[in-house]
């Protein structure tokens, strides 16, 4: 059988059942059994790969993250290498990948496990490694766009960009509210009352 059709690891296949059950119910819907009947494997496949449900919340989240991570890092390179996307391509882009992100259970979940870790300190270390991914991520996105300092403004940038996706899913607001936040942040970073590179080429046109 060749790998396209092949079923995920039972691992993986635990993890996403647990991001789809935590996206519908929260933590507090998380059992071994549900997990092993929304996965499809056995309920010794699920103790035996996770001992423990802290273990099972913490990789959760961050295989979630690398997977957005991989995800946005690849759209970021092909832009890249694809043509000369400025500050305001690269606002709007995140404004249509934002719109394209449909609020499934799997995207809701990472939000369920950030407050959870606000109340269990041992995903605190999972959670900051999760934002520093995106830290991570969002300053190489910034320096390859020639913003300054592109480490110093990445952390506001993931807040950016997380906040707002919490209010649209919250209150289904538009996705270019993100592109003009972004273009705000984008002009506090390269100076007061400098102009970003191609903002008025990036106006939705009416």
């Amino acid at each position: 059988m060749s790998s396209a059709t092949s079923p995920a690891p039972t691992r993986q296949r635990i993890i996403e059942a647990v991001l789809r059950i935590i996206g519908r119910d929260g933590v507090a819907g998380v059992t071994n059994r549900r997990i092993a009947r929304e996965a499809g494997v056995s309920l010794g496949s699920v103790t035996y790969h996770f001992e423990t449900q802290h273990e099972l919340l913490r990789e959760s989240l961050l295989h979630f993250v690398r997977e957005e991570t991989r995800r946005f890092t690849e759209l970021a390179e092909a832009h890249r290498g694809a043509c000369d996307l400025d500050v305001a391509g690269a606002a709007a882009l995140a404004g249509q990948v934002a719109g394209d992100i449909g609020f499934d259970s799997e995207h809701i979940a990472p939000f369920e496990l950030y407050v959870e870790a606000g109340r269990d300190a041992r995903l605190r270390e999972a959670a900051a490694e999760a934002f520093a991914a995106y830290d991570r991520l969002a300053a190489q996105i910034l320096a390859g766009l020639g913003v300054p300092d592109a480490e110093r403004y990445a952390a506001a940038t993931v807040a950016l960009v997380m906040g707002l996706q919490l209010r649209r899913l919250a209150t289904g607001s538009p996705a270019e509210d993100l592109v003009d936040a972004l273009l705000l942040l984008a002009r506090g970073a390269v100076g007061p009352g400098a102009p970003v590179p191609g903002a008025a080429a990036s106006a939705p046109a009416r």
